[in-house]
């Protein structure tokens, strides 16, 4: 080998240990980056025996395919955890105590104890007070399901403008892939953020991704529509300005295509737009059917009959809606449980007489059962107790069972909410589980190891020492050449 080759030689290998050293120092700054994969300065021989650096970039498409799938899949269910955990909120959370069934038991306590001394005005304030307190919980319960509905169509309306806008980032990122992989590029960094909205787009809504020559990308949703291709295409949602138990909300469009909401506790729905669409549209209008059922009920079962032979209508008793009728028909009332009150006739406070209640006549005299005024009365109150647990018919429509008391309807509906969430809840550990797995495993593969990092500048470290030290020597060898020569 003459002087100038080995001189040339070292000079590669010096200008090749730098591009080395260079990615590896990349590797170690972005160790803790997520979404950094790693880089590799692999040598490769020419076909006249010239070395060069290539850098190749650490993948695994079918990890990742996985890890997009699982990110997917646990941000639906996690999404549908937390709306039916705000659902369960609304009744009180752990113990329910908030909630009807609790509410109209401690009613119905103290009407028994009001039937076994109805002589007793005191019992007669707390009975209506213990009413208030029910026809209020079903009020606030009410306005509250409808305000978990409106978050939820807020939130969707800004998960949209924020899917739109990582779509149109998704645009610009795939063409400069595009094109840097046509011109001979290194598009690493490129594909890192390319991988990286893929996987924010994800959770939320499902997306499948084809790859196509030239490294170009194509977007499609779980469901086959179009996300990207050439083109971001629009997703489109209008939102509502407010929410009440007869509004049904909008659609969202993918490309003009409406997408679905999820199904069952252990949610079908790929991302968060999905369970949104769930809670909205399926849970929370099923727990307002069942507050209006409530209602409904509660109304009849207090119902005021003729006492006379005037054949007059069942008029509204202890509770009134502003509907103020007695409702035909096991069916749902839309939005009764929110207008649900005591009569003002029973409030002490309004000008009412408490003792109505156990007397009847609060809608007139023909509605009276106890005209002499017995202060021993107790035969209209000892029916109410009754018809609290006596089997009445309920709306289909409602999910739960259709023949049973209201005090069963009502504890049957705690256990559908709680059927529900303790479904989810299982069903969202496991799958952030799988996420968890399915990311460690793809990191171990493209993720930066500080340690094997090091390793390497160490050898770096000792193939540079080689290098300077052939310059050296040539250098040497040079110059004792000149002197030579002199």
């Amino acid at each position: 080998m003459s002087l100038t080759s080995a001189l040339n030689t070292a000079q590669t290998s010096l200008s090749n240990y730098a591009t080395q050293t260079n990615t590896i120092s990349r590797n170690i700054s972005n160790a803790t980056d997520p979404n950094y994969a790693r880089r590799d300065a692999v040598l490769t021989n020419s076909l006249i025996g010239a070395q060069a650096v290539s850098i190749q970039r650490a993948q695994d498409m079918a990890l990742f395919v996985r890890t997009v799938t699982d990110t997917s899949t646990s941000s639906a269910q996690d999404t549908l955890l937390n709306g039916l955990s705000n659902l369960k909120n609304i009744l009180g959370g752990n113990d329910y105590e908030t909630s009807p069934s609790a509410l109209i038991a401690t009613m119905r306590d103290t009407l028994a104890t009001y039937a076994a001394k109805p002589g007793e005005a005191t019992l007669a304030q707390t009975a209506i007070a213990d009413a208030v307190t029910v026809a209020n919980g079903l009020q606030t319960a009410s306005k509250a399901v409808q305000t978990v509905r409106f978050e939820a169509d807020k939130e969707i309306g800004r998960q949209v403008a924020q899917l739109n806008e990582l779509l149109a980032r998704f645009e610009v990122n795939n063409n400069k892939v595009f094109s840097g992989t046509q011109t001979g590029k290194d598009v690493s960094a490129e594909l890192d953020e390319r991988e990286s909205l893929i996987k924010q787009i994800s959770s939320i809504v499902g997306v499948t991704q084809v790859t196509r020559s030239g490294n170009d990308m194509a977007l499609y949703t779980s469901d086959g529509v179009t996300l990207f291709e050439a083109v971001a295409r629009p997703v489109e949602f209008d939102t509502s300005s407010g929410y009440s138990a007869a509004l049904t909300g909008n659609q969202i469009y993918i490309d003009g295509v409406p997408l679905a909401a999820g199904q069952g506790a252990t949610t079908t729905g790929r991302g968060s737009l999905q369970s949104l669409l769930q809670i909205r549209d399926e849970y929370a209008p099923s727990m307002q059917d069942h507050l209006d059922e409530i209602a409904r009920v509660l109304v009849v079962s207090f119902a005021e009959t003729d006492q006379t032979a005037s054949a007059l209508p069942d008029l509204p008793g202890l509770f009134t809606w502003a509907g103020g009728t007695i409702p035909a028909g096991a069916t749902i009332i839309p939005g009764m449980s929110s207008t649900i009150t005591v009569n003002p006739a029973l409030i002490q406070s309004l000008g009412g007489n408490p003792q109505l209640l156990r007397d009847g006549g609060i809608n007139g005299a023909a509605y009276n059962s106890n005209p002499s005024g017995a202060s021993g009365y107790s035969a209209l109150l000892d029916s109410y107790v009754q018809k609290l647990d006596e089997p009445v018919a309920f709306d289909v429509a409602a999910g739960l069972s259709t023949t049973t008391s209201l005090m069963g309807f009502a504890a049957d509906s705690i256990g559908w909410l709680e059927l529900n969430r303790s479904d989810a809840e299982t069903s969202a550990e496991s799958r952030e589980a799988s996420r968890f797995r399915s990311a460690e495993a793809l990191s171990n593969i493209t993720g930066v190891s500080l340690d094997e990092e090091m390793s390497l500048l160490l050898e770096l470290e000792q193939s540079y020492k080689a290098s300077a030290r052939l310059i050296t020597a040539v250098d040497e060898m040079l110059q004792a050449l000149l002197a030579a020569a002199r």
